[in-house]
């Protein structure tokens, strides 16, 4: 067979657009990465970094978030914080846009109060965008007997997608949530989703990853509670 021009593109528009992987979602083998859900990006106005769409996704996230509580899949938390006086972070962001506002945090970063976050869930304060880079993230997951992860929170193109990537090249299963990460121009959001559906992950929505950790415990009507649409307590 010759491979043209026109098979080749075709074959690679279609991954883009529709591609799924075929891993199985196991409640005992996967842990709920919550990225950066914290103050700055979420509360309205609070800062300039504020991500609108997170704010708007934050009930269906939260929703998630309790299904995988009753489903006993471990729920991870990380923020993007001021982390050994800023001497572990990448030279180089000072450097890029991403840091032009003179804004600074009054405090350390806190998860936003009303997603509710419980105590004896761990908060992964990270210095730069991925959540496995130089933190303990990996050892916790490998602690705990998780081979998968999904990814959810914000930004999509930046803190999940980078460390979707990370979690792939350290060989994890990796599901990211379509509907249940956002991005501060939600224009960027679907470019983002296609590149991890054809080469890094399983894109699926809220409502997918419920019904494939119900599949994954056996099935059976209320293994796995329902995503929430309501707001958050």
């Amino acid at each position: 067979m010759e491979y043209t021009e026109e098979w080749v593109t075709a074959r690679a528009r279609d991954a883009y657009a529709h591609g799924r992987a075929t891993f199985d979602v196991r409640p005992e083998r996967t842990a709920l990465l919550v990225i950066d859900m914290q103050d700055e990006f979420v509360r309205p106005g609070w800062s300039p970094y504020w991500v609108p769409a997170a704010t708007r996704m934050a009930p269906r996230l939260h929703g998630l978030v309790e299904a995988c509580r009753a489903a006993e899949v471990p729920v991870i938390w990380t923020v993007f914080d001021d982390t050994h006086l800023g001497l572990d972070r990448p030279r180089a962001l000072a450097d890029l846009p991403h840091g032009d506002t003179g804004w600074r945090r009054p405090g350390p970063a806190g998860i936003w109060a009303p997603l509710g976050r419980r105590p004896d869930e761990p908060v992964i304060r990270k210095p730069s965008y991925g959540a496995f880079h130089d933190t303990p993230l990996d050892t916790m997951l490998r602690n705990l007997g998780r081979d998968t992860v999904v990814v959810t929170g914000t930004l999509t193109n930046y803190c999940c997608g980078t460390t979707a990537r990370q979690a792939y090249e350290r060989g994890y299963h990796v599901v990211f949530g379509s509907d249940v990460t956002a991005t501060d121009d939600e224009s960027r959001q679907e470019p983002e989703l296609a590149v991890l559906r054809k080469g890094f992950a399983l894109v699926l929505t809220a409502e997918e990853i419920v019904g494939r950790l119900a599949d994954g415990a056996g099935g059976g009507a209320g293994a796995v509670g329902a995503v929430a649409p309501g707001t958050p307590a």
